[in-house]
């Protein structure tokens, strides 16, 4: 035996091999013949050519990752890692060298519609998709919001909209120990919040060879698996830490005979590097693009000339690994390797990106709750606005230690709230879901891995309580409008599917948040910056307010916006044209693919943004939920077989197969697929 690949009846690749570059071969070939499609798609993501096959929508996109340098930093980092850590380089190496030989052997129907064939992996090729999957994570453009909404309302407005905003991705998670479990053995549980993808952000697997045997969620891409795993005696599972690391400085540029020069901060100009590049796009002419890097980092806005709206300054971001030249892969192997909480530990002391919240677990009663991740040291400022470039006192100096925590009751719970990350970073999201979770485990002395699916799927929105306050408050309402008050009044604030009251609550709240989008204050707001266009999510003023409507409603004052009227406004306009449905009739699964297909019927979904079952609306754009639970899991210390996981579609990206969307039911309903670990109880598929 080289390799060999399992499969269960959820079409989970279970993978043995007799050694560590075999299994990482393993892995690489079983997810290109899953997910042939999907790779190729990440591939020219990384790369900056997506939009040759999947035309000018991608362009904007593309042409971030050229000016951010995304593919050349990956090189550098593979470079480093294999004059470090030549042994994760190897075995990056072989899963490369897995993934074309699956390729070699696919026949996902995508590649012909756009005329495209698999191309060939390069072995820095799986950490550009790391960097890809996560340049964003972070949510550096969050920067370009405060800084606009300072520059036309003051420091002090900032505040308000100050909440996990669109675009930012979250988790719950949540640690229960030994002593208030059934088995005595701990369990976590928990699923992270991404944009719902088909193929799916995860995939489960299962890898098994003399040195480790663990299942967890893979990012298909990428080897071994980091962010959830289960090695049969220590578990591990992560939020996001909401973390700040990225860096956006003003530059003052300048066109020389020589090329490009940027002002630095000891006043004199300094030479920046400078290309142009390429950009093929289906369909149309080919776009070039200046690339630019000064000694902060890549200018991925505007130029020498400034932005198109005359700004005279360029954007440059600083991220850590183009800096240090590292991405943490050096902590893969060793946490695939883990047999106790001490070994996670020391394996995530070379984590870097990104920077995450992480709770782990050993059959022996070891627990850990810490953040681990790069995060550089330099001046306040840096975090909460855009900095210039020419003015000292902005430079990087050395990393933060990363905090730790422990357990209260014998639980800890992280829901992207202020807690262990709080000196980290700048915004968190509202405590409403981890408040939920903690209040639910409450509730019990004793848990089973049986009961945690229940509280995945808990819909009670605490955030309803400031718009409902407001309209306990009113009076004098038409007939219609009074009834309405009322029955939102007595509705128990679950976000359910077939709640009619729940439709209703969220019709109300989209009126408000576009009746406060409308009002002349914030008008300045309404026309974003000349930024690139992959920013404007985070410049959008509705979704802005709709995220940060309970902080805006319960401000002492708000520009001098009656909020009162508002309130009666869009109720009075509800109670006349109000949803004749139910929640899940407009709050419908809408999951990005890089080809559009409308052949499917999307589920409506319970939840909502701020429920521990986060299924994200768009108050005052959309009901429809582009982002949710990529992933559930639950891991059992007492019996790994006795834990259990699920995604949103199947193990397989290859439409039509059987195992495409079988999971789609299940996911929708709060079920988990059994993890299974016995190669006897799977059905072997081919050797490799």
């Amino acid at each position: 035996m080289s390799a060999e690949i399992y499969r269960d009846a959820w079409g989970i690749p279970h993978l043995r091999a007799d050694s560590v570059g075999e299994l990482a071969r393993a892995q690489g070939r079983v997810t290109a013949r899953d997910r042939a499609w999907q790779l190729e798609v990440e591939r020219h993501r990384a790369q900056g050519t997506s939009a040759a096959f999947l035309g000018h929508e991608a362009l904007p996109w593309d042409r971030f990752a050229r000016r951010a340098r995304l593919a050349d930093t990956a090189r550098r980092c593979f470079a480093a890692l294999e004059e470090q850590d030549p042994e994760t380089a190897d075995w990056v190496r072989a899963y490369v060298d897995g993934v074309n030989e699956g390729l070699a052997e696919c026949a996902a129907p995508e590649f012909a519609r756009v005329g495209l064939a698999p191309g060939r992996w390069e072995p820095w090729t799986p950490l550009g998709i790391w960097l890809a999957t996560h340049i964003l994570f972070a949510g550096f453009p969050a920067k370009l919001w405060r800084d606009h909404v300072a520059g036309h309302l003051g420091a002090d407005a900032v505040a308000l909209f100050a909440t996990d905003g669109p675009g930012t991705a979250g988790s719950n998670g949540w640690l229960v120990s030994g002593e208030r479990t059934m088995t005595g053995r701990a369990v976590i549980a928990g699923d992270p919040h991404r944009f719902i993808e088909d193929p799916g952000v995860y995939q489960q697997i299962h890898l098994s060879c003399p040195e480790f045997d663990v299942v967890g969620l893979a990012v298909p891409g990428v080897p071994g698996i980091a962010h959830f795993g289960h090695t049969g005696t220590v578990a591990w599972a992560i939020t996001n830490a909401m973390a700040d690391y990225q860096d956006l400085y003003r530059e003052r540029l300048r066109r020389t005979g020589a090329g490009v020069e940027a002002l630095g901060p000891d006043g004199t100009w300094h030479r920046a590097a400078r290309h142009t590049e390429l950009i093929r796009v289906a369909g149309e002419e080919a776009v070039e693009v200046e690339v630019i890097e000064t000694d902060r980092g890549p200018v991925i806005a505007g130029g020498p000339e400034g932005l198109d709206d005359g700004t005279p300054t360029a954007l440059a971001l600083r991220y850590p690994p183009r800096v240090t030249a590292d991405l943490g892969f050096g902590a893969l192997l060793p946490l695939l390797r883990a047999r106790r909480v001490g070994d996670v530990d020391r394996a995530l002391d070379a984590w870097a990106e990104p920077v995450n919240v992480v709770q782990a677990a050993d059959t022996e009663g070891g627990l850990l709750h810490r953040v681990a991740g790069r995060v550089p040291v330099r001046a306040d400022a840096n975090g909460t606005r855009l900095v210039p470039a020419w003015e000292p006192g902005h430079e990087w100096e050395g990393r933060h230690a990363t905090p730790r925590a422990g357990l209260t009751d014998g639980i800890a719970v992280m829901a992207n709230q202020r807690g262990p990350a709080t000196p980290l970073g700048v915004e968190f999201a509202p405590p409403h879901r981890a408040d939920r979770i903690a209040a639910l485990l409450a509730q019990k002395d004793r848990w089973s891995a049986a009961d945690m699916p229940a509280i995945h799927m808990d819909t009670h929105l605490a955030s309803a309580a400031p718009l409902l306050d407001r309209l306990a408050d009113l009076a004098d309402l038409t007939p219609e409008a009074a009834a309405l008050r009322d029955r939102l009044l007595a509705w128990d604030r679950r976000m359910d599917a077939d709640s009619a009251d729940a439709a209703a609550y969220a019709a109300v709240r989209s009126a408000v948040v576009r009746g406060l989008a409308a009002h002349p204050a914030f008008a300045a707001l309404r026309v974003p910056p000349a930024y690139p266009e992959v920013f404007l999510p985070w410049l959008a003023l509705a979704p802005r307010i709709g995220y940060a409507l309970e902080h805006l409603l319960r401000a002492p004052d708000l520009y001098g916006i009656d909020r009162t009227e508002a309130v009666r406004t869009a109720l009075e306009e509800v109670a006349v044209a109000g949803p004749a449905g139910t929640w899940g009739d407009t709050h419908r699964l809408a999951p990005w693919r890089a080809l559009p297909d409308t052949s499917y019927d999307e589920p409506g979904l319970s939840g909502d943004h701020d429920c521990v079952l986060c299924t994200s609306a768009v108050p005052g754009l959309t009901d429809l939920a582009a982002r949710g639970p990529a992933a559930r899991y639950v891991w059992d210390l007492a019996d790994r077989e006795d834990s259990g996981w699920v995604v949103p579609f199947g193990a397989s990206g290859v439409p039509g197969s059987a195992h495409h969307r079988d999971q789609l039911p299940l996911w929708h309903r709060g079920g988990l697929v059994p993890v299974v670990t016995d190669f006897t109880r799977l059905q072997k598929e081919t050797d490799v």
